[in-house]
């Protein structure tokens, strides 16, 4: 009996360790693709988590995320009034938990009091998380996108440093004085600057050297993407509203012509899991 218990604790070890090699694998062929602009594979990035029938910047919406494999997720960092960092949309905590007030004009204690709330006004069990909280989920198994929604810079370049490596995290913002800001603290962090014309597109390549740029439908042409990619950085786009709309129905030919045809490298979606599936099924994710 204590061989075929031993056998049997051995086993589950392997498993365990199969399941954790392949996470880190899937990472692994995450970054391979996002620091080539040649690549043809298509990552996936989810809105603020995969938080459909879920609660948005929670980490039950991180945990999904990774589990259905997506290789990017979105989150959004506000600062509480005694210097925390928190995953919070809004200015306000009134939309997303059932408590009410500004973050900023909130302690991390306050604020944790209350919980997460869906649309719907489903309540989780889940407080508003820390961004170390969720670091620590992420480490190793999926990249960060960080929408800054503070000024606090160097909190977040600090809390990056002391939890995942550098390579796992990019920052996005439209305000470029805040990227200028993250690139004076920390020459090395990889940025994501919005752009809303090929004319800004082509500013900010060479203000920054971004890894990506963020650009939208209204001027998602082949220059556009040409240009971008040419200077080694891979274009996101969005499909959040009406595409995504058309993806939970079915109509993934729609996404696929307005879309993935026009050559973007990275899309935020709300769909993840449709989009992850459709992607494998043309041989287009990693």
């Amino acid at each position: 009996m204590k061989i075929f218990k031993f056998l049997g604790i051995g086993m589950l070890s392997l498993l365990m360790s199969c399941a954790a090699s392949k996470i880190a694998g899937d990472l692994e062929d995450t970054l391979k693709v996002f620091n080539n602009s040649n690549s043809k594979m298509i990552l996936v990035a989810a809105h603020r988590g995969a938080h459909l029938d879920n609660f948005e910047n929670s980490l039950a919406s991180t945990k999904n995320a990774i589990e259905i494999g997506v290789d990017i997720i979105e989150v959004d960092l506000r600062t509480t009034k005694d210097g925390h960092l928190v995953l919070m949309h809004d200015s306000k905590i009134d939309r997303t938990t059932t408590g009410k007030g500004r973050v900023e004009d909130m302690t991390l204690a306050e604020i944790r009091k209350y919980r997460l709330k869906s649309p719907s006004g489903k309540i989780s069990e889940e407080p508003v998380p820390t961004f170390e909280e969720f670091l620590k989920i992420t480490k190793g198994k999926i990249m960060v996108d960080v929408d800054m929604k503070t000024d606090n810079v160097e909190g977040i370049l600090t809390t990056v440093e002391e939890n995942v490596p550098d390579r796992e995290v990019f920052y996005f913002d439209n305000d470029y004085d805040q990227l200028d800001s993250i690139k004076a603290l920390k020459k090395s962090a990889q940025l994501m600057p919005r752009a809303y014309s090929y004319q800004m597109a082509d500013s900010a390549i060479a203000r920054f050297k971004p890894i990506v740029v963020h650009i939208d439908d209204d001027f998602y042409t082949k220059e556009v993407v040409e240009l971008i990619n040419k200077n080694k950085a891979k274009v996101w786009i969005n499909t959040l509203g009406t595409y995504d709309e058309q993806m939970g129905k079915g109509h993934m030919e729609i996404v696929y012509e307005e879309i993935l045809k026009k050559g973007a490298n990275i899309i935020q979606t709300d769909e993840p899991e449709i989009l992850l599936k459709f992607l494998r099924s043309k041989n287009l994710h990693p």
